[in-house]
């Protein structure tokens, strides 16, 4: 989760939803093309069911073709994934095995943010605010490889953990249109920051995406759809070259001086310094923590009796 100091709650109303159609896809951008804290929007027209990914902010300014979604599919859960459930209370939720626990209860998202108690109280307020956060109980699991006909058009998931540890990718054939969640391609780079994320993970992910057979690309957030394979490639090599820049800082402070790990999330890896919201400090030690370890397993970096880490 990387929520900024305010989230507004909405998009204004007057703003029309563009969109890009793709035989019986449908992406409905959110604002400035689908960036945090909105999204991108797909809805997929099946002639016996109607479906859709997520539902971001902007579901709540589609109107009648929105609302009558029968099927949602989610590729993950997070906050700013599930604004717009409570317009369809009657919808089937499906949702990956690892990530259901945290659409089912609060306590279950807790759980996979890693928030602290503390802050827990004050999290729950800002995303009923800023998301119209309400749980669904009534969501079903789904598996790697899980498929749901349509009717002319088909779903099938590819599970792609790293960013939680339910993340996956949705294709919808035969059009095509891989709906890539949050590989999102976006300058802010990967994140792996919550209690259920892994770095391993997310790298093999990476790794293995430009597998998926299709011809069509739709990011959750910011970068929106791309139909040029080669620029998509591009893109996803520039998104995973964040995880060696990150390597290369903490690197660089260690190299400046031996640190503990208080120390170095001081630093800041994802954050500006000196930002503060109640999820940092957590998000900034689990996402530290898991380069140290890949540093440590590789010999490049070692930590003493005392939990001080310095260059091997």
């Amino acid at each position: 989760m990387h929520v900024p100091a305010h989230v507004p709650a909405h998009v204004p109303a007057h703003v029309p939803v563009a969109r890009a159609d793709f035989g019986r896809v449908s992406v409905l951008f959110g604002a400035k093309n689908g960036k945090y804290p909105d999204g991108n929007q797909v809805l997929i027209r099946g002639s016996d069911t109607r479906a859709a990914f997520d539902t971001p902010l902007v579901s709540n300014h589609i109107g009648a073709e929105f609302d009558a979604t029968e099927l949602v599919v989610m590729g993950h859960v997070h906050e700013d994934h599930m604004a717009g459930l409570h317009r369809i209370p009657r919808a089937a939720v499906h949702v990956h095995e690892a990530d259901l626990p945290a659409i089912r209860s609060w306590d279950g998202m807790v759980a996979a943010y890693g928030t602290g108690a503390n802050s827990a109280t004050e999290l729950l307020a800002m995303l009923q605010r800023d998301f119209l956060y309400a749980p669904r109980p009534d969501a079903q699991g789904y598996l790697d490889g899980a498929c749901w006909d349509l009717g002319q058009s088909r779903i099938r998931a590819f599970h792609m953990p790293g960013h939680t540890a339910g993340h996956c990718v949705l294709l919808v054939e035969p059009e095509g249109v891989a709906f890539t969640g949050d590989i999102d391609l976006t300058g802010f780079g990967p994140y792996y920051g919550d209690a259920s994320s892994s770095l391993r993970d997310f790298r093999r992910s990476m790794a293995h995406l430009p597998d998926i057979p299709a011809k069509v690309w739709v990011t959750s957030h910011h970068r929106g759809v791309y139909t040029d394979r080669e620029h998509f490639l591009r893109d996803l090599a520039a998104f995973a070259a964040k995880l060696d820049e990150r390597e290369q800082r903490v690197l660089a402070w260690l190299k400046a001086s031996p640190k503990t790990l208080e120390q170095l999330v001081e630093q800041r890896l994802l954050y500006p310094p000196g930002y503060e919201a109640p999820w940092v400090v957590s998000a900034e030690t689990r996402t530290i923590s898991q380069h140290l370890a890949e540093l440590m397993a590789d010999g490049r970096v070692q930590v003493d009796e005392e939990g001080v880490y310095r260059l091997a």
